[in-house]
Protein backbone atom coordinates (compact mmCIF):
# COMPACT_ATOMS: atom_id res chain seq x y z
CA UNK A 1 0.00 0.00 0.00
CA UNK A 2 1.58 2.98 -0.93
CA UNK A 3 1.57 5.72 1.03
CA UNK A 4 1.20 9.98 0.37
CA UNK A 5 4.30 12.22 2.14
CA UNK A 6 2.52 15.36 2.10
CA UNK A 7 5.80 16.65 2.72
CA UNK A 8 6.46 17.42 -1.15
CA UNK A 9 3.75 19.87 -1.26
CA UNK A 10 5.14 22.27 1.07
CA UNK A 11 8.83 21.11 2.17
CA UNK A 12 9.03 21.77 6.02
CA UNK A 13 12.15 21.90 5.88
CA UNK A 14 14.53 22.39 2.42
CA UNK A 15 17.67 20.37 1.96
CA UNK A 16 18.35 17.29 4.46
CA UNK A 17 19.45 19.03 7.59
CA UNK A 18 20.77 16.87 10.21
CA UNK A 19 19.36 16.93 13.71
CA UNK A 20 22.80 19.06 15.16
CA UNK A 21 23.00 21.11 12.03
CA UNK A 22 19.68 21.92 13.29
CA UNK A 23 20.31 22.64 16.70
CA UNK A 24 23.15 24.86 15.63
CA UNK A 25 21.53 27.02 13.62
CA UNK A 26 18.73 27.99 15.92
CA UNK A 27 20.57 27.73 18.80
CA UNK A 28 23.60 30.08 17.16
CA UNK A 29 21.92 33.55 18.16
CA UNK A 30 22.00 32.80 21.86
CA UNK A 31 25.46 31.83 21.72
CA UNK A 32 26.61 34.57 19.88
CA UNK A 33 27.44 38.52 20.75
CA UNK A 34 24.70 40.47 18.79
CA UNK A 35 25.49 42.09 15.53
CA UNK A 36 25.45 45.36 14.37
CA UNK A 37 22.05 45.56 12.55
CA UNK A 38 20.26 44.38 16.25
CA UNK A 39 22.23 46.69 17.88
CA UNK A 40 20.56 49.51 15.62
CA UNK A 41 17.19 47.60 15.54
CA UNK A 42 16.81 47.62 19.60
CA UNK A 43 18.65 51.18 19.85
CA UNK A 44 15.67 52.53 17.81
CA UNK A 45 13.00 50.28 19.22
CA UNK A 46 14.62 51.65 23.01
CA UNK A 47 14.13 55.08 21.56
CA UNK A 48 10.23 54.49 20.65
CA UNK A 49 10.10 53.51 24.00
CA UNK A 50 11.69 56.58 25.58
CA UNK A 51 9.15 58.68 23.41
CA UNK A 52 6.18 57.01 24.12
CA UNK A 53 7.11 56.66 28.25
CA UNK A 54 7.30 60.65 27.94
CA UNK A 55 3.70 60.45 26.41
CA UNK A 56 2.55 57.96 29.05
CA UNK A 57 4.11 60.00 31.85
CA UNK A 58 2.83 63.41 31.00
CA UNK A 59 -0.88 61.78 30.16
CA UNK A 60 -0.85 60.35 33.71
CA UNK A 61 0.52 63.57 35.58
CA UNK A 62 -2.12 65.99 33.43
CA UNK A 63 -4.92 63.12 32.72
CA UNK A 64 -6.37 61.90 29.56
CA UNK A 65 -7.70 65.48 28.47
CA UNK A 66 -4.25 65.75 27.13
CA UNK A 67 -5.24 63.24 24.57
CA UNK A 68 -7.53 64.45 21.43
CA UNK A 69 -10.99 62.25 22.56
CA UNK A 70 -13.60 64.89 22.98
CA UNK A 71 -17.65 64.99 23.74
CA UNK A 72 -18.67 62.89 21.51
CA UNK A 73 -15.51 61.02 20.34
CA UNK A 74 -15.04 59.35 24.24
CA UNK A 75 -13.20 56.55 22.45
CA UNK A 76 -10.01 57.82 20.43
CA UNK A 77 -6.53 56.07 19.38
CA UNK A 78 -6.94 54.31 22.82
CA UNK A 79 -9.46 51.79 21.74
CA UNK A 80 -8.72 51.83 18.34
CA UNK A 81 -4.86 50.71 19.24
CA UNK A 82 -6.22 48.29 22.00
CA UNK A 83 -8.47 46.38 19.32
CA UNK A 84 -5.47 46.29 16.92
CA UNK A 85 -2.88 44.81 18.65
CA UNK A 86 -5.43 42.32 20.44
CA UNK A 87 -5.93 41.41 16.41
CA UNK A 88 -2.02 41.38 16.52
CA UNK A 89 -2.11 38.86 18.91
CA UNK A 90 -4.42 36.40 16.95
CA UNK A 91 -2.27 34.34 14.30
CA UNK A 92 -0.03 32.59 16.98
CA UNK A 93 -2.93 31.27 18.76
CA UNK A 94 -4.58 30.43 15.03
CA UNK A 95 -1.22 28.88 14.14
CA UNK A 96 -0.13 26.77 16.89
CA UNK A 97 -3.42 25.58 18.34
CA UNK A 98 -5.82 25.55 15.16
CA UNK A 99 -2.86 24.55 12.79
CA UNK A 100 -1.68 22.05 15.28
CA UNK A 101 -5.10 20.48 15.46
CA UNK A 102 -5.62 19.98 11.85
CA UNK A 103 -2.35 18.40 11.34
CA UNK A 104 -0.87 21.10 9.09
CA UNK A 105 2.74 20.61 8.69
CA UNK A 106 3.50 23.90 7.31
CA UNK A 107 2.95 25.94 10.51
CA UNK A 108 6.27 24.03 12.06
CA UNK A 109 8.81 26.31 11.48
CA UNK A 110 6.70 29.11 11.99
CA UNK A 111 4.75 28.27 14.94
CA UNK A 112 7.10 29.48 18.04
CA UNK A 113 7.63 32.71 16.62
CA UNK A 114 4.14 33.22 16.05
CA UNK A 115 3.64 32.41 19.67
CA UNK A 116 5.65 34.84 21.28
CA UNK A 117 4.03 37.47 18.80
CA UNK A 118 0.80 36.93 20.70
CA UNK A 119 1.75 37.38 24.07
CA UNK A 120 3.98 40.60 23.18
CA UNK A 121 0.90 41.93 21.06
CA UNK A 122 -1.73 41.02 24.43
CA UNK A 123 0.74 43.29 26.64
CA UNK A 124 0.79 46.14 24.02
CA UNK A 125 -3.47 45.80 24.06
CA UNK A 126 -3.32 45.83 27.83
CA UNK A 127 -2.05 49.13 27.62
CA UNK A 128 -4.55 51.31 26.40
CA UNK A 129 -7.61 50.27 28.12
CA UNK A 130 -5.77 50.37 31.34
CA UNK A 131 -4.65 54.11 30.82
CA UNK A 132 -8.25 54.80 29.03
CA UNK A 133 -9.74 54.84 32.71
CA UNK A 134 -8.29 58.23 33.45
CA UNK A 135 -6.95 56.46 36.41
CA UNK A 136 -4.43 53.97 36.11
CA UNK A 137 -4.15 52.75 39.60
CA UNK A 138 -7.48 51.95 40.39
CA UNK A 139 -7.68 49.00 37.47
CA UNK A 140 -7.37 46.30 40.13
CA UNK A 141 -11.12 47.22 40.81
CA UNK A 142 -11.69 45.39 37.09
CA UNK A 143 -11.11 42.12 38.61
CA UNK A 144 -13.91 40.56 41.20
CA UNK A 145 -12.27 39.73 43.67
CA UNK A 146 -13.45 40.66 47.35
CA UNK A 147 -12.52 44.09 48.74
CA UNK A 148 -12.90 46.04 52.26
CA UNK A 149 -15.25 48.48 50.42
CA UNK A 150 -17.99 45.52 48.91
CA UNK A 151 -17.74 46.83 45.59
CA UNK A 152 -18.04 44.91 42.79
CA UNK A 153 -17.83 45.22 38.78
CA UNK A 154 -20.53 45.15 36.30
CA UNK A 155 -20.89 41.32 35.16
CA UNK A 156 -23.58 43.02 32.71
CA UNK A 157 -20.66 44.95 30.83
CA UNK A 158 -18.65 43.59 27.83
CA UNK A 159 -16.01 46.07 28.90
CA UNK A 160 -15.77 43.67 31.96
CA UNK A 161 -15.90 40.57 29.44
CA UNK A 162 -12.78 42.43 27.42
CA UNK A 163 -11.35 41.72 31.29
CA UNK A 164 -11.69 38.09 31.38
CA UNK A 165 -11.16 37.15 27.87
CA UNK A 166 -7.57 39.13 27.08
CA UNK A 167 -6.44 37.96 30.45
CA UNK A 168 -7.56 34.27 30.18
CA UNK A 169 -6.08 34.97 26.81
CA UNK A 170 -2.71 35.53 27.89
CA UNK A 171 -2.56 32.92 29.91
CA UNK A 172 -3.02 30.25 28.35
CA UNK A 173 -0.82 31.44 25.15
CA UNK A 174 1.92 32.10 27.80
CA UNK A 175 1.51 28.23 29.08
CA UNK A 176 1.16 26.85 25.75
CA UNK A 177 4.13 28.91 24.75
CA UNK A 178 5.99 27.39 27.69
CA UNK A 179 4.99 23.92 27.28
CA UNK A 180 6.58 23.96 24.02
CA UNK A 181 9.82 25.40 25.02
CA UNK A 182 10.44 22.99 27.31
CA UNK A 183 12.26 20.20 25.18
CA UNK A 184 14.40 22.83 23.31
CA UNK A 185 15.33 24.03 27.08
CA UNK A 186 16.78 20.42 27.38
CA UNK A 187 18.46 20.54 24.35
CA UNK A 188 19.87 23.88 25.31
CA UNK A 189 20.75 22.83 28.32
CA UNK A 190 22.87 19.56 27.16
CA UNK A 191 24.86 21.58 24.57
CA UNK A 192 25.95 24.67 26.47
CA UNK A 193 29.25 24.86 28.42
CA UNK A 194 28.34 27.92 30.06
CA UNK A 195 27.41 27.39 33.96
CA UNK A 196 24.31 29.99 34.54
CA UNK A 197 22.64 29.07 31.48
CA UNK A 198 23.35 25.36 32.05
CA UNK A 199 21.30 25.83 35.69
CA UNK A 200 18.95 27.90 33.56
CA UNK A 201 18.02 25.82 31.14
CA UNK A 202 17.71 22.77 33.52
CA UNK A 203 15.43 24.91 36.02
CA UNK A 204 13.22 25.90 32.57
CA UNK A 205 13.22 22.34 31.38
CA UNK A 206 11.96 21.42 34.49
CA UNK A 207 13.70 17.85 34.64
CA UNK A 208 12.59 16.96 30.60
CA UNK A 209 15.15 14.24 29.90
CA UNK A 210 14.43 13.02 26.23
CA UNK A 211 12.54 10.11 27.59
CA UNK A 212 9.41 8.22 25.27
CA UNK A 213 7.50 8.71 28.77
CA UNK A 214 8.26 12.56 29.02
CA UNK A 215 7.19 12.55 24.82
CA UNK A 216 4.27 10.85 25.64
CA UNK A 217 3.06 13.37 28.29
CA UNK A 218 3.83 16.16 26.48
CA UNK A 219 2.33 15.50 23.67
CA UNK A 220 -0.90 14.80 25.51
CA UNK A 221 -0.70 18.20 27.82
CA UNK A 222 -0.20 20.00 24.08
CA UNK A 223 -2.99 18.68 22.46
CA UNK A 224 -5.21 19.85 25.34
CA UNK A 225 -3.91 22.59 25.40
CA UNK A 226 -4.01 23.46 21.65
CA UNK A 227 -7.70 22.35 21.88
CA UNK A 228 -8.46 24.37 25.14
CA UNK A 229 -6.79 27.55 23.44
CA UNK A 230 -8.66 27.02 20.21
CA UNK A 231 -12.14 28.27 21.35
CA UNK A 232 -10.15 31.20 22.47
CA UNK A 233 -9.08 32.40 18.99
CA UNK A 234 -12.57 32.78 18.30
CA UNK A 235 -14.14 34.10 21.85
CA UNK A 236 -11.50 37.25 22.16
CA UNK A 237 -12.10 39.17 19.44
CA UNK A 238 -15.75 38.45 19.31
CA UNK A 239 -16.10 39.56 22.98
CA UNK A 240 -13.71 42.74 21.91
CA UNK A 241 -16.52 43.28 18.88
CA UNK A 242 -19.44 43.38 22.04
CA UNK A 243 -18.06 46.60 23.22
CA UNK A 244 -19.59 47.78 19.80
CA UNK A 245 -22.17 45.19 18.86
CA UNK A 246 -24.44 45.66 22.20
CA UNK A 247 -24.21 49.26 22.40
CA UNK A 248 -26.74 51.32 20.06
CA UNK A 249 -24.79 53.88 18.23
CA UNK A 250 -25.54 53.17 14.40
CA UNK A 251 -22.60 51.35 12.64
CA UNK A 252 -22.16 49.30 15.73
CA UNK A 253 -25.35 47.59 16.85
CA UNK A 254 -25.11 44.79 14.07
CA UNK A 255 -24.50 40.55 14.12
CA UNK A 256 -22.32 40.94 11.89
CA UNK A 257 -19.25 42.32 14.03
CA UNK A 258 -18.33 39.09 15.84
CA UNK A 259 -17.68 36.87 12.52
CA UNK A 260 -15.88 40.21 10.81
CA UNK A 261 -13.78 41.15 13.74
CA UNK A 262 -12.24 37.94 14.04
CA UNK A 263 -11.37 37.38 10.52
CA UNK A 264 -9.92 40.76 10.62
CA UNK A 265 -8.05 39.89 13.43
CA UNK A 266 -6.30 36.78 11.59
CA UNK A 267 -6.06 38.81 8.91
CA UNK A 268 -3.62 41.71 10.69
CA UNK A 269 -1.76 38.68 12.68
CA UNK A 270 -1.05 36.62 9.85
CA UNK A 271 0.30 40.10 7.92
CA UNK A 272 2.01 41.00 11.07
CA UNK A 273 3.94 37.76 11.39
CA UNK A 274 4.55 37.46 7.69
CA UNK A 275 6.65 40.92 7.84
CA UNK A 276 8.94 39.78 11.39
CA UNK A 277 9.78 36.47 9.52
CA UNK A 278 10.55 37.81 6.69
CA UNK A 279 13.51 39.92 8.95
CA UNK A 280 14.09 36.72 11.06
CA UNK A 281 14.95 34.20 8.10
CA UNK A 282 17.44 36.81 7.05
CA UNK A 283 19.30 37.73 10.16
CA UNK A 284 19.54 34.15 11.61
CA UNK A 285 20.26 31.71 8.22
CA UNK A 286 16.82 29.88 8.80
CA UNK A 287 15.72 30.12 4.82
CA UNK A 288 15.48 26.96 4.89
CA UNK A 289 13.96 26.34 8.25
CA UNK A 290 11.39 29.00 7.35
CA UNK A 291 10.42 28.94 3.76
CA UNK A 292 9.12 30.58 0.94
CA UNK A 293 6.49 27.62 0.93
CA UNK A 294 5.71 28.60 4.80
CA UNK A 295 5.45 32.16 3.57
CA UNK A 296 2.77 31.44 0.52
CA UNK A 297 0.71 29.85 2.71
CA UNK A 298 0.68 33.24 5.06
CA UNK A 299 -0.60 35.22 2.09
CA UNK A 300 -3.17 32.59 1.12
CA UNK A 301 -4.64 32.79 4.71
CA UNK A 302 -4.21 36.69 4.50
CA UNK A 303 -6.05 36.43 0.45
CA UNK A 304 -8.84 34.56 2.24
CA UNK A 305 -9.39 36.61 5.06
CA UNK A 306 -8.77 39.59 3.65
CA UNK A 307 -11.82 38.55 1.01
CA UNK A 308 -14.31 37.94 3.96
CA UNK A 309 -13.35 41.08 5.15
CA UNK A 310 -14.31 42.83 2.07
CA UNK A 311 -17.55 40.96 2.11
CA UNK A 312 -18.38 41.97 5.55
CA UNK A 313 -17.69 45.78 4.13
CA UNK A 314 -20.06 45.01 1.69
CA UNK A 315 -22.59 43.42 3.79
CA UNK A 316 -22.42 46.47 6.23
CA UNK A 317 -23.47 48.61 3.35
CA UNK A 318 -26.42 46.34 2.46
CA UNK A 319 -27.47 45.56 5.63
CA UNK A 320 -28.17 49.63 6.34
CA UNK A 321 -30.06 49.71 3.44
CA UNK A 322 -32.01 46.83 3.68
CA UNK A 323 -33.13 47.50 7.26
CA UNK A 324 -34.62 51.11 6.08
CA UNK A 325 -32.76 52.47 9.34
CA UNK A 326 -32.40 55.90 8.38
CA UNK A 327 -29.41 56.63 11.66
CA UNK A 328 -27.40 53.46 10.30
CA UNK A 329 -28.07 54.18 6.58
CA UNK A 330 -26.57 57.65 7.23
CA UNK A 331 -23.65 56.32 9.38
CA UNK A 332 -22.37 54.33 5.88
CA UNK A 333 -22.90 56.68 3.44
CA UNK A 334 -20.83 59.19 5.68
CA UNK A 335 -17.72 56.69 6.35
CA UNK A 336 -17.75 56.56 2.65
CA UNK A 337 -18.46 60.42 1.40
CA UNK A 338 -18.28 62.34 4.87
CA UNK A 339 -15.39 64.04 6.59
CA UNK A 340 -13.12 60.87 7.30
CA UNK A 341 -13.92 59.64 3.99
CA UNK A 342 -9.95 59.41 3.23
CA UNK A 343 -9.53 56.82 6.67
CA UNK A 344 -12.44 54.72 4.69
CA UNK A 345 -10.93 54.28 1.23
CA UNK A 346 -7.73 53.96 2.83
CA UNK A 347 -9.09 51.03 4.74
CA UNK A 348 -10.39 49.71 1.74
CA UNK A 349 -7.38 49.85 -0.55
CA UNK A 350 -5.43 48.48 1.98
CA UNK A 351 -7.67 45.50 3.07
CA UNK A 352 -9.66 44.47 0.13
CA UNK A 353 -8.35 45.89 -3.43
CA UNK A 354 -4.82 45.59 -2.83
CA UNK A 355 -4.31 42.13 -0.88
CA UNK A 356 -6.26 40.85 -4.31
CA UNK A 357 -2.39 40.81 -5.93
CA UNK A 358 -1.69 37.67 -3.69
CA UNK A 359 -3.79 35.82 -6.53
CA UNK A 360 -0.40 36.45 -8.77
CA UNK A 361 1.99 33.38 -7.56
CA UNK A 362 5.13 35.93 -8.66
CA UNK A 363 3.88 38.34 -5.95
CA UNK A 364 2.84 35.72 -3.54
CA UNK A 365 6.56 33.66 -3.08
CA UNK A 366 8.27 37.02 -3.57
CA UNK A 367 10.05 38.54 -0.42
CA UNK A 368 9.61 42.52 -1.24
CA UNK A 369 6.04 42.10 -2.71
CA UNK A 370 4.60 40.26 -0.29
CA UNK A 371 6.49 42.47 2.73
CA UNK A 372 5.32 45.36 1.34
CA UNK A 373 1.47 43.96 1.24
CA UNK A 374 2.02 43.03 4.37
CA UNK A 375 2.82 46.21 6.26
CA UNK A 376 -0.42 47.36 3.95
CA UNK A 377 -2.58 45.46 5.15
CA UNK A 378 -1.95 46.43 9.10
CA UNK A 379 -2.33 49.86 8.03
CA UNK A 380 -5.22 49.17 7.08
CA UNK A 381 -6.69 46.96 9.61
CA UNK A 382 -5.52 49.94 11.93
CA UNK A 383 -7.37 52.24 9.89
CA UNK A 384 -10.34 49.75 9.85
CA UNK A 385 -10.47 50.17 13.92
CA UNK A 386 -10.45 53.74 13.26
CA UNK A 387 -12.60 54.24 11.14
CA UNK A 388 -14.95 51.77 13.26
CA UNK A 389 -14.94 53.96 16.33
CA UNK A 390 -14.29 57.19 15.04
CA UNK A 391 -17.06 58.00 12.45
CA UNK A 392 -19.42 56.35 14.10
CA UNK A 393 -19.26 58.48 17.62
CA UNK A 394 -18.44 61.79 15.56
CA UNK A 395 -22.13 61.55 14.28
CA UNK A 396 -24.49 61.16 17.18
CA UNK A 397 -28.23 61.02 16.87
CA UNK A 398 -28.40 65.08 16.91
CA UNK A 399 -26.42 66.91 14.54
CA UNK A 400 -26.23 69.59 17.31
CA UNK A 401 -23.79 67.21 19.23
CA UNK A 402 -21.52 66.39 16.03
CA UNK A 403 -17.72 66.81 16.87
CA UNK A 404 -13.85 65.77 14.65
CA UNK A 405 -11.62 63.78 16.65
CA UNK A 406 -8.37 65.12 16.07
CA UNK A 407 -5.50 63.09 17.98
CA UNK A 408 -2.50 65.06 19.81
CA UNK A 409 1.00 63.85 19.69
CA UNK A 410 0.38 62.29 22.91
CA UNK A 411 -1.97 59.79 21.56
CA UNK A 412 0.71 59.37 18.72
CA UNK A 413 3.54 59.31 20.93
CA UNK A 414 1.19 56.29 23.17
CA UNK A 415 1.17 54.29 19.41
CA UNK A 416 4.83 54.79 19.59
CA UNK A 417 5.68 53.39 22.53
CA UNK A 418 3.11 50.20 21.78
CA UNK A 419 5.01 49.37 18.38
CA UNK A 420 7.99 50.22 20.43
CA UNK A 421 7.40 47.53 23.37
CA UNK A 422 6.62 45.03 21.01
CA UNK A 423 9.75 45.07 18.63
CA UNK A 424 11.60 45.07 21.81
CA UNK A 425 10.30 42.28 22.70
CA UNK A 426 10.64 40.87 19.64
CA UNK A 427 14.22 41.69 19.63
CA UNK A 428 14.93 40.47 22.99
CA UNK A 429 13.30 37.07 22.77
CA UNK A 430 15.23 36.31 19.36
CA UNK A 431 18.74 36.86 21.20
CA UNK A 432 17.21 34.97 24.72
CA UNK A 433 15.47 32.37 23.39
CA UNK A 434 14.88 29.97 20.38
CA UNK A 435 12.85 31.83 17.72
CA UNK A 436 12.36 27.92 16.07
CA UNK A 437 11.77 25.11 17.83
CA UNK A 438 14.56 23.06 17.87
CA UNK A 439 12.28 19.74 18.43
CA UNK A 440 9.31 19.69 16.13
CA UNK A 441 11.94 20.61 13.06
CA UNK A 442 13.62 18.04 14.20
CA UNK A 443 11.15 15.28 14.11
CA UNK A 444 10.47 16.42 10.13
CA UNK A 445 13.79 15.97 8.69
CA UNK A 446 15.66 12.05 7.67
CA UNK A 447 16.69 10.36 11.10
CA UNK A 448 13.62 11.83 13.10
CA UNK A 449 12.02 8.99 15.88
CA UNK A 450 9.74 7.04 14.63
CA UNK A 451 7.34 8.02 17.81
CA UNK A 452 7.55 11.72 16.46
CA UNK A 453 6.65 10.95 13.15
CA UNK A 454 2.86 11.85 14.31
CA UNK A 455 3.45 14.34 16.61
CA UNK A 456 2.69 18.05 16.50
CA UNK A 457 4.66 18.69 13.17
Amino acid sequence: MSTIDYTQEIPTVEGKPSAQSIDEVVSRPLDTKPGNVWKILITITSLMLLVGAGALGWTFYKGIGVWGNNNPVGWGFDIVNFVFWVGIGHAGTLISAVLFLLRQRWRTGIARFAEAMTIFAVMCAGIFPAIHTGRAWLDGYLFPYPNANNIWVNFTSPLLWDVFAVSTYFTVSAIFWYIGLMPDFATLRDRTTNTLKKNVYSILSLGWRHSSRHWQHYEKAYMILAGFATPLVLSVHTIVSFDFAVSVIPGWHTTIFPPYFVAGAVFSGFAMVQNVLIFVRQAFNLKHIITIGHLEKMNQVMLLVGTMVGYAYAMEFFVAWYSGNQFETFTFINRALGPYAWAYWTMVSCNVIFPQLFWIKKIRTAILPMFILGVIVNIGMWFERFVIIVTSLSRDFLPSSWGMYTPTMYDFGILIFSFGLFFTNVLLFVRALPAVSIAEVKAVVDGAQPSHKGGHH
